[in-house]
């Protein structure tokens, strides 16, 4: 990806801010390629900024050639040619000026648009590590306003800033043919407002990208309080979320008023420093007129090409401030693009045989990336035969989730191997592996679109028809026949219009749909009323039929039907049998039965 190329030299290990380094405008040499790939278009776009230049710096000359001899009774004639000429001239600047602005910004939108698409595309390349330590505001923040940004720079702002270079260039070099003397003048104090221009630009850009940076702060707490809404409102809580995002919009607030303060600066040294020297000319070309070694029309000539390079360079101010502020946003999202998976499909990735549904674990140990020093799973070894059922239990922090985990290869282990039908996965393609995988998890994604949408997540190309199959399957039908819209029923964002019942069940006709060999259910019934656990009961029996299935559960009711139950207790596996080997051996398989069974059967 191209910009990732430009900041593979820059951290990646997480998204803080870096240590201060020396501002620069570097980052946006990142955005070459994505233009590079319209090389029509900005060529295009060019020659219409050359064209209107050109015919800016030609007007210059048809005000001398008028003030000198267009006032003269003797060459009355020339002032009507003059105007003549005046306004075609302006005809091709407005021509120019308007098809420049349209392919400019026309190329911005594009420019952006496939940013976005490679921003979002790599993020979801990104493995568990990363999301573990990433705030989804701040992800989110960095692909919309870190882009919006950029969009300015690339479209208005590096237009303008082309327009008033040129103008500046042939200002100046117009202003050397019309008079040496006075350019000469001009020209020594043209370095130092250049050199207050880089000064002032690289503290607009330092402050502009900490104005992003809080900016994405206060937007991944707003995105985590929204999507948390009705546990705030049940907690009372609202005062001290406005609180906290106040404290956040007021430092992001701060951070983007020392942003404007450093723009101001530089906008208003460089508009005085620019017109005092043009005042400065003016003063001594009148003097030269006066004394008779300058024409009024000379003077007003290069007065004009002076005004031209002096509005130049004044606009070139403001926009290098908006320029440096995408050059924060670039730098902030080329981190992003950076951001390396640690797991990867290998170069040349093992072929997976014919799907069996076969699992095995062979003495596996993992920690997870954000916490290395506590280890989760140590010397896990079991083996799943094809068609096997198979329920993992045990206490709390067990381990048990994280088996699901890396059997989905979110993460890799830092030792053993963990095989579907008989080939280590690390060696395998994720995508290979995960497409013979079918999960029911405890919290199901559910996005805001219909029922059949949400269903057909599971196998996107599956038809309208194989869809409401894999419903009917899931008992969702049951709900469904009930809703104003049946299948293309909206549920809200994150199914907030249905219950927990009817999400599980979305959930399984998502894994019914997949049809594929290895089926992981991960608490899937725990937070069910009776009735909702009975017809998703109903629902995972059918879902099992015929699959590998490997079934988490801390109520122990749910895993009795199982083949094989493995008992789980500190990241290895203490047990494994069948429920009545496991309680007659008396270990802690039988006290978690004992609590859960005896309390219901009275003792």
């Amino acid at each position: 990806m191209p910009v990732t190329q430009a900041a593979q030299n820059q951290s990646s290990t997480s998204l803080e801010l870096p240590a201060p380094r020396r501002p620069r405008l570097s980052p946006l040499k990142a955005l070459w390629p994505h233009i590079s790939r319209y090389r029509g278009r900005a060529s295009a776009a060019l020659v219409a900024l050359l064209v209107a230049a050109l015919a800016t710096l030609v007007v210059p000359i048809a005000v001398r050639r008028m003030i000198d001899f267009g006032f003269d009774v003797q060459h009355a004639g020339f002032i009507d040619r003059y105007f003549g000429v005046m306004i075609g001239v302006v005809a091709v600047l407005a021509a120019a000026s308007a098809a420049r602005y349209y392919l400019v910004m026309t190329l911005g939108e594009r420019i952006v648009a496939d940013l976005r698409a490679q921003v979002f595309e790599h993020l979801l390349t990104l493995d568990g590590g990363f999301y573990d330590r990433a705030k989804s505001g701040e992800l989110i923040s960095r692909l919309t306003a870190d882009t919006t940004q950029i969009k300015s720079a690339v479209g208005a702002s590096a237009s303008i800033a082309l327009r008033n270079i040129v103008l500046f260039i042939g200002a100046t070099i117009m202003m050397v043919i019309t008079s040496p003397w006075l350019s000469a003048i001009l020209l020594i104090a043209i370095p130092v407002i250049v050199a207050a221009l880089i000064g002032s630009g690289r503290g607009v850009r330092k402050r502009s990208r900490g104005a992003q940076d809080t900016l994405a702060e206060a937007s991944a707490y707003a995105a985590e309080a929204i999507g948390a809404i009705r546990s705030l409102q049940a907690n009372t809580a609202e005062p001290a979320a406005t609180r906290r995002f106040d404290g956040e919009v007021e430092h992001a607030f701060d951070a983007a008023s020392n942003a404007v303060r450093a723009r101001a600066l530089l906008t208003g040294v460089g508009i005085f420093l620019v017109f005092a020297s043009v005042v400065g000319i003016l003063w001594a070309g009148a003097n030269a007129v006066l004394a008779g070694t300058m024409s009024a029309g000379t003077l007003g000539q290069f007065v004009l090409y002076a005004v031209l390079a002096a509005s130049g360079l004044g606009q070139l101010s403001e926009v290098w401030g908006e320029i440096s502020q995408a050059a924060g946003a670039t730098e902030r999202i080329a981190e992003l693009l950076a951001e390396k998976p640690e797991v990867t499909p290998p170069a040349d990735p093992l072929p997976l045989p014919a799907p069996r549904g076969e699992v095995r674990f062979a003495n596996v140990a993992f920690t997870y990336p954000t916490r290395r020093d506590i280890p989760v799973l140590s010397g896990v070894s079991f083996a799943i035969k094809p068609g096997e059922r198979v329920a993992i239990v045990g206490p709390s922090g067990a381990g048990k989730s994280t088996l699901f985990q890396l059997l989905l290869r979110f993460y890799d282990p830092i030792s053993g191997r963990v095989e579907v039908d008989g080939v280590d996965i690390a060696k395998a393609s994720p995508q290979a592996v995960r497409a013979r995988i079918a999960l029911v998890p405890q919290d199901v994604a559910i996005f805001a679109s219909s029922i059949r949408e949400n269903i057909r997540l599971g196998r996107p190309d599956a038809t309208d028809a194989e869809v409401e199959e894999a419903g009917r399957l899931a008992v969702a039908d049951e709900f469904v026949a009930r809703l104003p819209e049946g299948w293309d029923t909206p549920v809200g964002e994150r199914g907030v219009t249905l219950s927990g019942g009817q999400r599980q069940r979305i959930a399984i006709a998502r894994a019914i749909l997949r049809r594929a060999p290895i089926l992981l259910l991960d608490e899937a019934t725990s937070a069910l009323d009776a009735e909702s656990e009975t017809l998703v009961q109903q629902a995972l029996d059918r879902s099992m039929e015929g699959r590998t299935t490997l079934v988490i559960a801390h109520r122990l009711a749910t895993v009795l039907s199982a083949d094989r139950i493995l008992v789980m207790e500190h990241g290895r596996v203490v047990e494994e049998g069948t429920h009545q080997s496991l309680v007659a051996q008396g270990g802690l398989y039988a006290r978690l039965a004992a609590l859960q069974f005896g309390a219901t059967n009275g003792g």
